[in-house]
């Protein structure tokens, strides 16, 4: 069957190919890894301590006094980019995708693309089970999964992608212009604001990028490649 070899066989690859990365760098650098250390100064030089550190001063989040900027630009793009808000983006393009397109492939292209990552995001951080960042500020609670790869980073990359995608596909006017920021500004901002809130090692929200971006490009080869356009 056609969805076997073009989607099913694809994402196995996907995500053997993410758990031998993710092991990899476990293997190479620890579940403390260098790449930490840039972290844990970016957040010191905002002013923000590791949340066990019983020198940290008093505040929300370790943070003394009012909340500083980056703070207060990464947490709203953090919310955006949680579990409940991601599947209610989903829900909303599907619909804008079918009142701009009134094509089927179209209108559910933003739920495969979601689905398609989930689902290789799943099953590679359950295989992988990297932790999470140690000796860090994190203002919100981890979620349970495995660290490695990010799967609010590939959600963005793949959601944003797609809509990047339709808009082209259906000729929307500016789809030049929103294009760049829908495929790499705004899930990138999410990616920067996972890793300085303490919530991923930077190669986990690179991975989470590569997922999201090939999770978008299955989905544009699948579905909008054979999509009528808008005349």
């Amino acid at each position: 069957m056609p969805p076997l070899r073009t989607v099913v066989v694809p994402a196995l690859g996907a995500i053997a190919f993410l758990t031998a990365a993710g092991r990899a760098v476990r293997l190479l650098g620890g579940d403390d890894p260098a790449e930490d250390r840039a972290v844990r100064a970016l957040q010191g030089a905002r002013g923000h301590w590791p949340n066990d550190d019983p020198a940290a001063p008093a505040g929300p989040g370790g943070s003394p006094g009012p909340r500083e900027p980056v703070d207060r630009v990464t947490a709203p793009l953090s919310w955006y980019s949680g579990v409940p808000q991601t599947i209610a983006n989903a829900a909303i393009w599907c619909g804008f995708a079918w009142a701009l397109t009134r094509d089927r492939r179209s209108a559910v292209a933003p739920a495969a693309a979601l689905a398609l990552e989930t689902a290789c995001f799943v099953a590679a951080a359950a295989l992988v089970g990297r932790p999470r960042p140690a000796r860090v500020w994190r203002p919100e609670p981890p979620h349970a999964t495995s660290s490695f790869p990010s799967g609010h980073t590939a959600a963005a990359f793949a959601l944003h992608g797609t809509l990047a995608d339709l808009l082209d596909r259906h000729g929307v006017r500016g789809a030049r212009l929103l294009g760049p920021l829908l495929r790499y500004g705004i899930p990138g901002a999410i990616a920067f604001s996972r890793v300085f809130r303490g919530q991923h090692h930077i190669s986990d929200t690179v991975a989470g990028a590569v997922l999201g971006r090939w999770s978008a490009g299955v989905v544009r080869r699948e579905l909008l490649s054979s999509s009528a356009p808008r005349s």
